[in-house]
């Protein structure tokens, strides 16, 4: 029974992941919008979040202003017309990695932590239990799959690039080889801490309310158990989810891809050191850049990963 939930979950999570990767990667390009509009050496004494906007291409010291952000739509379109449509896909290789470490062992863990925590006489689960096994089973998921998701976000954001900055990895493979033999094996775990806060989030917020949520429609006669019910409970769930996320998403994103020059200091030293640079550039917003497309991913993707469980373990009731 254990491992039939890793293997559920698995698929459902390959699957959502693949059919929403385009939209996970215009989110990643809008995270990283105005990281690097201002110098270094200036930026602790920059607050554009509270000065006055000017008609001039020039601010306060002389400094150049920080690029216009656009939206999604904005957004996905350059994409297409600069790098062509396969560009919407780019990383998709470490997408299939990521969600067969990361998601198979996040789902297959909550489902045993369910069972195991379910009680035999009711059959019920209380909330606090379900956050519990999702806070557990995200972490542990999270720790397995970080490789996979440092180069899938190295390889989503190498496109805005110029073209000698590149990183130009071929394939999830050659991403992290290249990484373990430039930057170290450390490299693979760049941002872990994040990865794993962002993991705990992200499962116990989607998993517990997708099961609290399907259970009230159900025990109130809202609806029948069905795909109407599966639908309406993972649409609310990917809701929940990008909201709890999406600050911790913004910081993990910047931290995995940043680049590191010998003999110079990293961009950022750690998380708390690239939150405060963000929010003292960009202002606090700039933790919640890219929730449109996010929720616009979370949703279609929380309701592809449900309704796909619901229908492996139909198939695989048997086995």
């Amino acid at each position: 029974m254990g491992v039939k939930g890793f293997v559920e979950g698995g698929i459902a999570s390959i699957i959502a992941g693949c059919s929403t990767h385009p939209l996970d990667l215009i989110k990643v390009r809008m995270q990283l919008q105005g990281e690097s509009a201002a110098p270094k050496a200036e930026l602790h004494n920059l607050r554009p979040a509270l000065a006055f906007q000017t008609t001039t291409s020039q601010g306060a010291r002389g400094l150049p202003l920080p690029p216009a952000r656009v939206g999604p739509i904005t957004v996905g379109v350059r994409i297409v017309q600069q790098e062509g449509v396969a560009a919407l896909f780019s990383g998709v290789s470490a997408t299939v990695l990521r969600q067969t470490l990361y998601s198979t062992t996040r789902m297959g863990l909550y489902d045993i932590l369910k069972k195991k925590w379910t009680d035999p006489g009711t059959g019920t689960l209380p909330l606090a239990s379900k956050i519990g096994a999702g806070l557990t089973a995200g972490a542990i998921g999270a720790a397995v799959g970080n490789p996979a998701d440092v180069a899938m976000v190295r390889m989503q954001a190498d496109g805005r690039l110029p073209s000698a900055q590149r990183r130009n990895y071929r394939s999830v493979g050659d991403a992290i080889g290249r990484m373990v033999r430039e930057e170290g094996v450390t490299s693979l775990w760049r941002g872990s801490a994040l990865t794993v806060n962002r993991a705990m989030l992200v499962t116990a917020s989607q998993l517990a309310s997708y099961d609290q949520i399907k259970e009230a429609i159900l025990a109130n006669g809202v609806m029948k158990d069905g795909l109407g019910t599966h639908v309406t409970a993972s649409f609310a769930a990917g809701f929940v989810a990008a909201v709890a996320s999406n600050p911790v998403d913004v910081i993990k994103t910047r931290v995995m891809n940043m680049k590191v020059e010998p003999g110079r200091p990293p961009p950022y030293s750690g998380a708390m050191d690239c939150f405060l640079k963000t929010v003292r550039s960009e202002g606090p917003m700039a933790l919640y850049k890219g929730f449109i497309p996010t929720i616009s991913r979370q949703g279609p993707f929380t309701i592809v990963l449900f309704v796909t469980l619901e229908q492996v373990r139909k198939l695989l009731k048997d086995f």
